[in-house]
């Protein structure tokens, strides 16, 4: 251990240089965590850099750039690329995702910006914002996405501070909305004034919003984080398919330390992409205890993640290495309070969710009405946003809100004006009713956008649903979802039908977009994962297919038997053999 000497130190006492020797040689078994130096130049004593207990010679890459500079120090260089309009090199490719800014090369020489919009809420005023971001630096339209948000293409490097600055004078922020942070948190879209609702889940959403934004060390976990509120209403945010799940319920009798009333149960682990829905935890919590609980699960994960492999660095990894019991064991560590382990038996759990219920015309509890307006795949021209927010304005109070389903909710809406809202609606493009198959169309973005994607799913989505409303009639409401490669934005494990693009090899040896079809999907209280029936379907074929799927199923139900609940009383293979 070196000394304090004359030669290195000058000025001080021998008190002072006794105080400081002592100091540094307690620090010297405790360096190493986020750090590049050391205190000591003692290889006894030197600890090796690391991350969290990995040497940072083991992070994968993306940690290693990580380590490097943290992401939300990059602006200045977002700056800097701004003003040169250049596009990133390096890590601070990886680092400009913190800023919710994506190089989405070579699909498009240009950035995606995806904002934060907590619990799906938007402002008419800040809707006409994207409107304009879309039209004066982007591609001219917007996407809706199925986390309830909405996303920018094609941004040039020049626009990308004015993008960010735009979003900030609108209340928005795109902080944390990619790489390995904790996306937009969703909520119930009907929440606050749905008639089937337990408790608004609004000012909850809002909160851990909040608390990631204004705490730092929640930022840059070992892989991205999905959370959700459910308020126990007619509308699907798909909850289930989150890491971290709050459902209301009620507590029917006197249990522990609580009276009879609504809570939460907390599911975990939801991650459809690897197959598997959240599951329950054993805990129910007061509605105080959500975001506190939440934001220490964050912790946990943020300590003991894996950093070295990105294929197993979600939630569902270090669960299935530890157990639940343990993860709660740590989380509880971290809190002022006990967790509740309460059965699930002692709870009344959600009602059945309304399929397509995000379409249409319905009551609020209020007395009020909210319109579902459909958006062919979440796709919008700026022209009609401006139109479908003067809707708003004119005929509610302003609010808008965004579903995991793509589609947009327009509520707040007297009697007296609910003919004229409908009108203006119809006046801006759009619709307010849907078929069986046009409620439950959804796309990601595909190989327009994405450089994964092994074809184009928006347009081939849009052609699939006015192919299938020509040619059938359907009395069950159908979910197809569309997804351009096995990260699954589109969630097609979860649709009635789902579809994964792949690249199909003709018998003359060419290569053709494609698709694999799973079937059976469905959330909350029809939960499934979709069984594998036809693979590497060319593209040219899909319509057709899809027709025989469907029109296979109505000959062959048990009367007004729904596409999950067929689907599920066959196997695989019976399925594939029946819809080949």
């Amino acid at each position: 251990m070196s000394t304090l000497t004359d030669s290195n130190v000058k000025g001080f006492t021998a008190e002072q240089e006794g105080y400081l020797s002592g100091f540094f040689a307690g620090m010297a078994p405790f360096v190493g965590q986020n750090t590049q130096g050391q205190f000591t130049n003692d290889p006894a004593l030197a600890v090796e850099p690391n991350v969290y207990g990995t040497p940072v010679d083991d992070l994968c890459k993306e940690e290693r750039v990580k380590y490097d500079q943290n992401g939300l120090d990059c602006y200045d260089t977002i700056l800097a690329n701004a003003i040169k309009g250049e596009f990133p090199s390096g890590g601070d490719t990886f680092r400009y995702k913190f800023y919710g800014l994506f190089h989405v090369t070579p699909a498009q020489e240009s950035f995606m910006m995806r904002a934060r919009i907590p619990g799906c809420i938007i402002t008419a005023q800040q809707f006409r914002g994207f409107a304009e971001m879309a039209a004066d630096w982007g591609g001219g339209y917007t996407d809706i996405t199925t986390r309830g948000n909405i996303q920018i293409r094609e941004i040039q490097p020049s626009n990308c501070v004015k993008v960010l600055d735009k979003l900030v004078d609108l209340g928005l922020t795109s902080r944390g909305s990619g790489a390995d942070n904790v996306r937009n948190i969703t909520a119930t879209p009907t929440s606050g004034f749905d008639p089937d609702e337990l408790i608004d889940v609004i000012p909850l959403s809002r909160s851990m919003h909040h608390t990631i934004l204004n705490n730092r060390d929640l930022y840059g976990m070992p892989r991205k984080f999905n959370i959700s509120f459910d308020s126990g209403g007619a509308i699907s945010v798909c909850a289930d398919t989150n890491d971290i799940a709050f459902y209301a319920c009620t507590l029917d009798e006197q249990t522990a330390d609580l009276d009879p009333g609504v809570y939460f149960r907390m599911q975990l682990c939801g991650i459809t992409g690897h197959k598997q829905f959240a599951s329950d935890s054993g805990i129910l919590l007061r509605e105080d205890e959500c975001v506190p609980v939440a934001s220490a699960i964050l912790r946990v994960f943020i300590e003991n993640g894996d950093r070295t492999n990105r294929k197993k660095a979600r939630l569902k990894y270090l669960v299935d290495d530890w157990g639940v019991d343990k993860l709660l064991e740590e989380v509880e560590k971290k809190l002022t309070f006990p967790l509740r382990r309460i059965p699930t038996d002692a709870c009344t759990l959600q009602k059945p969710k309304t399929k397509h219920g995000h379409i249409g015309v319905y009551k609020q509890k209020d007395g009020l009405n909210y319109i579902g307006v459909v958006v062919p795949v979440g796709r919008m021209l700026p022209e009609n946003m401006h139109q479908l927010a003067a809707v708003a304005e004119t005929y509610g109070k302003s609010d808008m809100r965004l579903t995991a389903w793509q589609n947009i909710i327009i509520p707040h809406i007297s009697d007296d004006n609910l003919e004229a809202a409908k009108a203006a609606i119809k006046e801006a493009g759009f619709q307010y009713h849907a078929t069986a198959v046009s409620g439950g169309l959804v796309a990601c973005t595909g190989s327009f956008g994405c450089k994964y994607a092994q074809a184009e799913t928006k347009s081939n989505a849009v052609d699939l649903g006015q192919y299938l409303d020509s040619r059938l009639e359907l009395d069950q409401p159908i979910n197809i979802h569309i997804t351009g490669c096995n990260h699954s934005c589109a969630q097609h494990y979860i649709g009635d039908i789902g579809m994964q693009a792949v690249k199909v090899k003709l018998d003359n040896g060419e290569k053709v977009d494609g698709f694999n079809i799973v079937l059976g999907g469905g959330v909350d209280d029809t939960q499934a994962i979709a069984k594998e029936v036809l693979k590497s379907i060319p593209v040219t074929e899909i319509p057709q297919t899809t027709e025989r799927i469907l029109t296979t199923y109505q000959k062959n139900r048990n009367e007004q038997e729904t596409f999950l609940d067929f689907t599920q009383r066959h196997s695989e293979e019976e399925l594939t053999a029946l819809f080949s």
